[in-house]
């Protein structure tokens, strides 16, 4: 071990001084780190409508409702995401996406976003139709004019149910055709019933049969519609009984989800866990993004540590004066 004579001692303390006053002055000039890292830029978009209400999650042993589910995951996907990514955010309902906030860096705007997504709400929509196909074509048009990658959480339940012709046909811009994303199927296999909500907000039970439109009687009417009763060419084309069905329940209609994905080249993911989003973000486009990382921190913890030795010194150079001469 070295052996500290005095002079030597007091050239150390005065050494660590000038080095800690060194170390604070670089910390108040704050020299940043230049990193680059991938980074994207997305436009998260959110079915609202009636069907997002089904309770058919579970969250801590009680019901979870899609819209609740899709918060969850969305807040855990932007705590994910690397600085420097751009998000913005659109609702869903009737026939378009409408875009609510344009995009924006996540780190320094996290609070205004997650109190964005945080307040999504069945109540915002302005029409009780959900075209689902049309509202992912308008998303992904929004999301290109944002120059930005798409993902779309919905369930899949058209309402009223897509006419016998089958779904509209999706016929994209150029630019749309450079949108990647994911489309999120929100909730259970197994149907379920929709909540009915009265003029106040109140829930007051589910909605009925007769409540909702179990056939689109628009356009042509199916193949071997003259073998229902009171079928007419002219006057019932549909058949003249009331039309049934289960579209007053409601599911993940996957299938459906998977073929309006594979028609818009982007990828399905049930919405069941943020680590499964998370996992498929490599499919998405990404661009270098160079971050200035700011470096006080350590130089003042070096600083610190530097008056810590200097004071500790202190002690040692007393010890020192106290020892007997030789």
């Amino acid at each position: 071990m070295m052996a500290f004579t005095p002079p030597r001692l007091q050239l150390l303390r005065r050494a660590l001084l000038i080095a800690a006053i060194v170390l604070v002055v670089i910390g108040v000039w704050n020299p940043a780190w230049e990193r680059q890292q991938p980074v994207y830029q997305l436009l998260l978009t959110v079915d609202i409508t009636a069907s997002m209400n089904v309770r058919d999650y579970e969250s801590a042993g009680q019901p979870q409702s899609r819209m609740a589910r899709t918060k969850t995951v969305l807040l855990e996907v932007l705590r994910r995401l690397p600085c420097g990514s751009r998000v913005g955010l659109a609702t869903f309902t009737e026939r378009r996406s409408l875009l609510l906030l344009e995009t924006i860096e996540v780190c320094e705007n996290y609070s205004p976003l997650s109190q964005a997504i945080s307040l999504l709400d069945w109540r915002m929509s302005w029409a009780g139709d959900s075209h689902i196909a049309r509202g992912v074509y308008s998303a992904i048009d929004l999301a290109a004019g944002l120059e930005s990658d798409l993902i779309f959480v919905t369930d899949g339940h058209e309402a009223p149910p897509l006419p016998h012709s089958g779904r509209p046909v999706y016929d994209p811009s150029d630019t749309a055709r450079q949108v990647r994303g994911l489309i999120l199927g929100a909730g259970g296999h197994a149907l379920s019933p929709i909540p009915k909500y009265d003029d106040s907000g109140n829930e007051v039970g589910f909605l009925d049969e007769d409540e909702v439109d179990q056939e689109n009687r628009l356009g042509l009417p199916p193949a071997h519609i003259q073998e229902r009763e009171g079928w007419h060419p002219r006057n019932a084309p549909f058949g003249g009984s009331r039309a049934t069905g289960t579209e007053h329940l409601s599911s993940v209609k996957e299938t459906y989800l998977k073929e309006l994905a594979a028609a818009t080249e982007l990828s399905y993911v049930p919405l069941n866990q943020s680590t499964d989003v998370v996992a498929r973000l490599s499919e998405l486009r990404t661009q270098p993004h160079t971050r200035a990382l700011p470096t006080r921190p350590y130089w003042l913890a070096l600083a610190f540590a530097a008056l810590v030795a200097y004071y500790l010194s202190a002690t040692l150079q007393t010890r020192r004066a106290k020892e007997p001469m030789r």
